[in-house]
């Protein structure tokens, strides 16, 4: 085979898996591999033209926008062409991408002026207004021709069906991306796990889905949002010679435009840019991946003009993939505190959003059936911010002839006791309890936590040495440790000993709330805990507490009392307990205070945001409960009241979007100031 043939045959393989990749993408909104494959697929199909320009063809990927239709919806004819981004993954290459502007149109790169925006990971779309009024909405399709999703476009609240002004263009045409916001998005999945219904892999194909549906009640039902980004045609209006001035005029017609948007000047502009919105990344309550500069200047861009697929004055800026693919080498299991042994993927390393990768959960056994995952796959890795890398998915197309089921052990892989999973429970657990030196590591980090006994200087390193080494055996052991045995230990000393004895100390001295909390009973974390103090008080009448007592209390339900029972039940926690308590740890006993029931803050879902200038997050917190708020970190459509302190973010604007309501510091006061 001569080398025209070979080089042939790879653009033509090259050719064939992208547009494969676009169908599933595009049409079936079921992606078979994370963008950053598909994204270097692409780039070796443009390498290997540009070194072989003689032969592209006209039905080249390179060449043509998004994908071919494929649908039952009706096509739509756009009447200004809707075109896909070039991108760029490093500095370097942005500096490239700005230069080669400034050197087109004869100016000092510093003196451009971009507008900058977050690249929405969403569906575009095409809406046609005439005379003010929505005629049709459309997907971008091919470029040329989209699908006609204009009785699914009304349904999302936020695009107007009027122009909210009197004085309109003939003809319009307003480009957006309609998205799924995060919290929807993981809703909505959860509801489908719920039903046994199909999943969405991520927010785009959930979203584009969505819009794709026959039936527009189906898209009624989907948390759907917009927002615009640009003009197409335009007739019978005199438009502003400036992008972004055309992004807020759109503004004023009552279309919704991200509050990120801004303008700067040249390289050293969109740079700050990029790292400002990456830094903000996870916090934002949408999916980005990268950002997108537009040459402001209507009269520079149409000078710059475009390439076959995309304009040349703007391109994406691509982060660093969140989602890439790997190979699945082998599974171990970890135990954790509560007995729970939880499948850990053994990776071949992988960078990920800027991290090399070689672990990743597989949540539980439910989760490996239900994705199909066998050790040899090639599988689709995900990390986003500091959240534990996990196991996406199968690339199903790459599976080997030969693969290894994923099996849940009999016996746990630590201290050799039954592995025993409930019926109705996803997860399996240990029978070995605190003889299980796992369970055992992971009941003295919570004990010692901050939330918990707060003692100072206890290492998870630390901690294994001690289990380890058997010098504790269960919770109590650990106030008969002595000097000499702490700065024995490796990176210790006589300083850091005395500094965790004085702790341990310390520690012995705390409330009933948080000596409940600090046992690790499952389903009892700290809110539960004050709820168990308030009512109880001291600790005999709680182990005596039957379990339809316990569920007579708010935020105790049946998994809970009956987890407590079985957990004061058992002869060997009270023997440590009364260690405990013989070593020296006591609380004082509170007199027993009825929680008004006309106070407003009874049985109210509550969030904490912000700084308080006057109280701890933590006093506010034990504040809220002592007055029988339940306190809960994320908002949601069920929270009752955001109390807001100063630099709210993100869980400010999600109260604003559903409508909570938003108390200040001095409301707050108000109400946790005793009545008379």
């Amino acid at each position: 085979m001569n080398d025209v043939a070979a080089v042939q045959n790879k653009l033509d393989a090259l050719r064939q898996q992208i547009r494969n990749y676009d169908y599933h993408y595009y049409v079936q909104d079921a992606p078979l591999v994370p963008d950053a494959e598909y994204d270097r697929c692409f780039r070796a199909l443009q390498a290997l033209e540009a070194e072989n320009p003689q032969l592209i063809t006209a039905a080249s990927p390179t060449q043509r926008v998004g994908a071919a239709l494929d649908s039952a919806l009706p096509p739509i004819v756009h009447r200004q062409r809707m075109l896909s981004l070039n991108n760029v993954f490093t500095a370097d290459a942005l500096q490239g991408f700005t230069k080669r502007i400034a050197d087109e149109v004869g100016c000092n790169e510093s003196s451009l002026v971009f507008t900058c925006e977050p690249k929405l990971d969403g569906l575009a779309v095409n809406m046609t207004y005439e005379n003010g009024v929505l005629l049709h909405a459309a997907t971008r399709g091919d470029g040329t021709t989209g699908e006609d999703i204009t009785a699914n476009i009304k349904t999302i609240a936020s695009i107007p069906l009027r122009l909210m002004t009197k004085d309109v263009p003939h003809i319009i045409e307003v480009r957006g991306e309609v998205f799924m916001p995060k919290q929807g998005f993981v809703e909505m999945n959860d509801e489908a796990r719920r039903r046994g219904e199909k999943v969405f892999a991520n927010p785009r194909n959930a979203a584009a889905g969505s819009l794709r549906q026959l039936d527009p009640a189906i898209t009624a039902k989907r948390p759907l949002a917009i927002y615009c980004y640009g003009i197409g045609a335009c007739e019978g209006y005199s438009l502003p010679e400036s992008h972004y001035q055309q992004l807020m005029l759109l503004k004023t017609f009552g279309f919704p435009i991200a509050e990120e948007v801004v303008t700067a000047e040249g390289l050293s502009g969109c740079a700050l840019y990029y790292d400002a919105i990456g830094a903000r990344r996870d916090a934002l309550p949408f999916e980005i991946d990268g950002v997108v500069y537009k040459v402001d200047s209507i009269d520079l861009q149409q000078k710059l003009g475009f390439v076959s697929r995309a304009p040349r004055f703007a391109t994406a800026h691509k982060f660093p993939a969140q989602e890439e693919i790997t190979e699945l080498l082998s599974v171990d299991f970890q135990v954790g505190r509560t007995g729970a042994l939880t499948p850990v993927a053994r990776l071949k390393p992988v960078q990920v959003a800027g991290v090399m990768v070689s672990n990743a959960t597989l949540h539980n056994m439910d989760e490996v059936a239900r994705k199909d995952i066998q050790v040899g796959d090639t599988v689709v890795i995900r990390r986003a911010g500091d959240v534990i890398p996990e196991v996406v998915s199968v690339v199903l197309e790459k599976r080997p002839e030969k693969t290894d089921a994923i099996t849940l052990p009999s016996t746990c892989p630590v201290c050799g006791a039954e592995v025993v999973r409930e019926e109705g429970e996803a997860v399996a657990r240990c029978m070995g309890g605190l003889f299980c030196k796992a369970q055992l590591k992971r009941a003295v980090w919570h004990f010692a936590s901050r939330k918990a006994m707060n003692i100072d200087g206890l290492g998870n390193s630390i901690i294994d040495l001690l289990v380890d080494q058997d010098i504790i055996k269960d919770l109590a052991d650990l106030y008969s440790i002595t000097e000499d045995t702490f700065a024995c230990l490796p990176r210790m000393g006589i300083k850091s000993a005395k500094n965790v004895l004085k702790s341990l100390e310390k520690s012995k001295k705390t409330t009933f709330s948080r000596f409940i909390y600090s046992l690790g009973i499952r389903e009892i974390g700290e809110a539960s805990a004050r709820i168990l103090a308030l009512h109880y008080l001291d600790l005999p009448a709680l182990k005596q507490a039957s379990e339809g007592e316990l569920m007579v209390l708010s935020d105790i339900g049946p998994v809970a009392a009956s987890n407590l029972t079985h957990f004061f039940a058992q002869a060997h926690n009270i023997e440590v307990i009364d260690k405990l308590l013989a070593s020296g740890v006591h609380w004082q006993v509170e007199q027993a205070v009825a929680i008004p029931t006309d106070n407003p803050l009874n049985g109210k879902t509550v969030v904490l945001t912000g700084t308080l200038s006057n109280m701890s997050r933590d006093d506010a917190k034990s504040s809220l409960l002592a007055l029988g708020a339940k306190v809960v970190g994320s908002v949601s459509k069920k929270t009752d009241f955001l109390i807001a302190g100063a630099d709210a973010g993100s869980k400010y604007t999600k109260a604003l979007n559903l409508g909570v309501t938003i108390l200040d510091e001095d409301k707050l006061k108000e109400m946790l100031a005793p009545a008379g």
